[in-house]
């Protein structure tokens, strides 16, 4: 039975009267992770990503097996949505604690809904309005009381399509489809607390209602996912058929839609013993002649440099996910940071070079995807993708991309070698015969750790060490040499300020750039997606502001400088790359951007 047909339909298609127009709204969920908060969240994000409105999540999880607070923050827009919202227009809070910790992140005359059974708000706060609903009790009566507080997720989502006007029919098919294959009980049951929600006279207490039409369809077929899935999809794209990892917060997901998704497509993904399994798994995948993947977080990582400066000197196709997380040590596993960037770049002994790249959204997560698994059998080397918690598990809509005509069809080269072949040539690019590929010259190339000549034979000769170090150097300089300029948004031609970052960073700087032009600031941002080798064109770039501002998840430092501010100033020599950091395990507001603007170009002034 299909849960639009499960009981009588309000009509979704009239808008009361009086409702207020809105263009876009923050709604921030506030309970606990058991209470299924992100489903809600994931659900109108979800609505959105079938229509023409853009959409962002934003959620924190407890690092504790045992479940605690949680939040999920939807932003619906009918414009660009750049970030998750720095304030809240609307908070629905499930518990004292929900109430409590997040009241302060509602903007004036903000909306509070919350659970009259659990929450008691201090209702002399005239910088907010009230809504009391009995949410747990009113669940439980429609479920009926076996059900206890279960449900209390749906029949919140009830009330946001009733107070907000969306359009239920769609949010009642996709209600089906998530719920759908668990049973028809299942599908019963949560629209039973669905409708409780959407029948819930909540005219009544709130006195208004909000006219936030999710919009006709766009006429484009949309994705709505996570930045783990689209990284997953862009690696089938790329060629990615075989694999090996080790579970681990938050690239887990990753490991698991590969082990899912991999034998569809004839390929394979093992789940190793340990982090040294599971890039050595890998490392054998791109020995056979395979783009290999393995991935991990940042202590995954650190496990694996070993096995990764094996990588750089057999020169071998490695793409390696990390998906940062609050370090050091267990650290901060369910939040946000961008603290490994110099241990992507410098993290294995000895000279091991590798190229480095970072996605800007949950969309370019797909496209650098791709763009790794090329570059890693184009130059015959390891590519690190520094993802981050907050691009792994936030909700965005875009566009579909033409698979069909992206997809990568991998194929071993088991064509003779010829006379010449080497598979280390000093004149031209290495390029690794697969095994059991006939040699001509009755020559079988060699892999190995060891230094080598450029048949892979081991050498200590010291001119020839100097000379495969440099080889080594030169084809990830080479790559460089193709990397385009980075787009400026803004004053191309220079001016006061111009923001740099990477990463999940692009949202919330774009944002500031317009926030500050509008206000009739001289600023202008540009994204680094490259990050070792850097783009060339960066340093005239640079030249032409004042102020060179990286706002970047990471610490000062001993110097006064973040990571990437630390190489900047180091490739360019030019002291006005000051940096802008945090460290709290949250993503940049926009308001912490321009307060670090305004801090840094005022203490140049004095």
């Amino acid at each position: 039975m299909k849960a639009a047909e499960i009981s009588n339909q309000k009509s979704s298609e009239a808008t009361p009267p009086g409702a207020q127009d809105l263009q876009d709204a923050v709604i921030r969920f506030a309970g606990n992770s058991q209470d299924g908060i992100q489903t809600i969240g994931g659900l109108l994000a979800r609505l959105a990503g079938r229509s023409a409105r853009e959409v962002m999540t934003y959620m924190t999880i407890p690092s504790t097996i045992s479940g605690g607070p949680s939040i999920f923050q939807v932003h619906l827009g009918s414009g660009e949505v750049l970030s998750p919202g720095d304030e809240a227009d609307f908070l629905f809070a499930f518990y004292q604690h929900s109430y409590d910790d997040h009241i302060g992140s509602l903007k004036d005359g903000g909306v509070c809904l919350y659970d009259s059974d659990h929450v008691e708000p201090d209702l002399s706060n005239s910088r907010v309005r009230f809504v009391g609903v009995p949410i747990t009790t009113t669940t439980i009566e429609a479920l009926g009381g076996g059900a206890k507080d279960r449900g209390k997720n749906m029949f919140v989502l009830g009330l946001v399509t009733a107070v907000f006007c969306l359009d239920r029919e769609k949010l009642a098919g996709i209600i089906d489809r998530q719920f759908g294959r668990k049973g028809e009980d299942v599908v019963r049951n949560a629209m039973l607390a669905f409708d409780a929600g959407f029948a819930y006279p909540i005219g009544d207490t709130l006195g208004e209602l909000y006219n936030l039409r999710v919009g006709e369809d766009s006429g484009k077929e949309r994705i709505t996912t996570d930045g783990n899935t689209a990284l997953v999809y862009g690696l089938l794209a790329g060629g990615v058929r075989y694999g090996a990892g080790y579970p681990i917060t938050p690239w887990s997901t990753i490991m698991e839609t590969l082990r899912s998704e991999l034998p569809k497509y004839g390929g394979l993904f093992v789940q190793a013993e340990d982090e040294l399994g599971a890039v050595s798994t890998a490392l054998g995948f791109a020995y056979a002649g395979h783009v290999a993947v393995t991935g991990s977080s940042g202590p995954g990582i650190s496990l694996k440099m070993e096995a990764l400066g094996y990588a750089s000197m057999a020169e071998l196709p490695l793409v390696v996910v990390n998906v940062q997380r609050g370090g050091p040590s267990t650290g901060l596993p369910t939040s946000v940071e961008q603290s490994d960037l110099m241990q992507a770049i410098y993290g294995s002994h000895g000279d091991s070079p590798r190229i480095v790249l970072a996605p800007k959204n949950v969309e370019d997560c797909f496209y650098i995807a791709r763009e790794a698994c090329r570059i890693a059998m184009e130059f015959s080397v390891p590519v690190i993708i520094l993802t981050d918690q907050a691009l792994a598990t936030r909700i965005e809509a875009f566009e579909e991309p033409d698979v069909a005509a992206m997809v990568v069809d991998p194929e071993l080269d088991l064509t003779p070698r010829s006379e010449d072949f080497r598979p280390y040539p000093m004149d031209r690019q290495t390029r690794h015969a697969p095994p059991g590929t006939p040699m001509k010259s009755g020559k079988y190339p060699v892999v190995t750790g060891l230094e080598h000549d450029e048949w892979g034979h081991p050498s200590g000769n010291p001119e020839q060490h100097q000379k495969m170090v440099a080889k080594r150097r030169e084809k990830v300089k080479a790559f460089g040499a193709t990397i385009p300029a980075p787009n400026v948004f803004g004053d191309e031609e220079g001016g006061d300020v111009l923001l740099v970052g990477w990463g999940s960073t692009w949202g919330p700087i774009r944002e500031a750039t317009i926030r500050g032009r509008d206000a009739g600031q001289s600023l202008s941002c540009l994204h680094i997606r490259h990050l070792n080798p850097l783009p060339e064109a960066l340093g005239e770039i640079f030249s032409k502001f004042k102020h060179v501002v990286v706002p970047e998840m990471n610490d000062a430092g001993l110097y006064g400088q973040g990571q990437l501010a630390t190489l900047l100033r180091s490739r360019y020599c030019n002291p006005a790359i000051a940096s802008v950091c945090k460290t709290d395990g949250l993503g940049f507001q926009v308001r912490e951007i321009l307060a670090g603007i305004e801090r840094l170009t005022s203490a140049g002034a004095e």
